[in-house]
């Protein structure tokens, strides 16, 4: 499977720009497009990517949910509590209200999903250094 840049930034919907209107609440750089942002539906519908390294800080969908569809490379997805999972194109995440979690991409790897969110995000801390340093593929299950 092939997690280069060029498949990420030529994928089937635009990069967008750098993401800094949402720089504080992420570590590394990543770029944002938004795809739905009408004040007529009740969701955004994004694509963001991750160079790699890049995440979100830990955060909570408050009266919401939300919803990540996987279009590239490979990446993280944990929920507070429970192991990371590894991510690939065509995985889908869905995070009920009220769950802390955090996503973003892999050490090696771009990372791009769509992202279809409902409700206000709450974020907290980043996630440490040393907690995503210690992610490994090798652990991964198919549970």
């Amino acid at each position: 499977m092939s997690t280069s840049e060029d498949e990420v930034k030529n994928g089937l919907f635009a990069i967008g720009d750098e993401n800094l209107k949402f720089q504080k609440y992420f570590t590394g750089l990543t770029y944002h497009n938004s795809l739905v942002k009408d004040p007529n539906v009740n969701v955004t519908v994004s694509n963001v990517t991750f160079k790699p390294g890049s995440r979100n800080n830990w955060h909570i969908h408050h009266n919401g949910y939300q919803i990540l569809l996987v279009t590239g490379g490979e990446g993280w997805y944990q929920e507070e509590g429970k192991k990371a999972r590894l991510l690939h194109p065509g995985d889908v995440v869905v995070t009920p209200d009220g769950v802390k979690h955090w996503h973003g991409a892999t050490k090696d790897s771009w990372f791009s999903h769509i992202a279809i969110t409902a409700g206000t995000p709450i974020w907290e801390e980043p996630v440490s250094d040393a907690d995503y340093d210690q992610l490994s593929k090798e652990d991964q299950t198919d549970d």
